[in-house]
């Protein structure tokens, strides 16, 4: 029993260092991010400073497009974190706010409208003019 443990247990270390190599892959190639808590789970709100700092270090810059998202606001009777601390760290972070619910589809399409102009913007389209081209006729 003491040997299927360690190995259940080496297996998943090893899946979570695997885990955080592409995670840290995934944050250096993103462009931006959607961090999303639970309105239901302190802890997931909690976890938010972590996971932002470690986006900030990967990336190698503090402009970096992010939204906050407060999610499960259809469930507000089991509510466990404020809308106000979700705006206040959204100001902490200076990054956009909104409360969702996934299963209601409130706010969903908004978050990436949101996430995608602030990606335009931050890097907008460069539009090259088109040089006509000149045509040679010889007669």
């Amino acid at each position: 029993m003491y040997k299927s443990s360690l190995i259940i247990k080496n297996d998943y270390m090893s899946f979570k260092e695997q885990f955080t190599a592409m995670r840290d892959l995934y944050m250096k190639n993103g462009q931006g991010f959607v961090l999303v808590y639970s309105i239901t789970a302190q802890s997931t709100f909690n976890d938010l400073q972590d996971l932002r700092e470690q986006i900030l270090r990967v990336k190698d810059t503090d402009d970096v497009p992010m939204v906050l998202v407060g999610n499960k606001c259809d469930l507000e009777e089991e509510r466990v974190v404020g809308k106000e601390q979700g705006i206040s760290l959204s100001r902490q972070f200076n990054c956009a706010f909104m409360e969702t619910s996934a299963k209601a589809k409130i706010n969903v399409v908004d978050i990436f409208y949101d996430l995608v102009r602030q990606i335009n913007k931050k890097s907008p389209e460069k539009k090259q003019k088109q040089k006509k081209k000149s045509l040679c006729v010889l007669l």
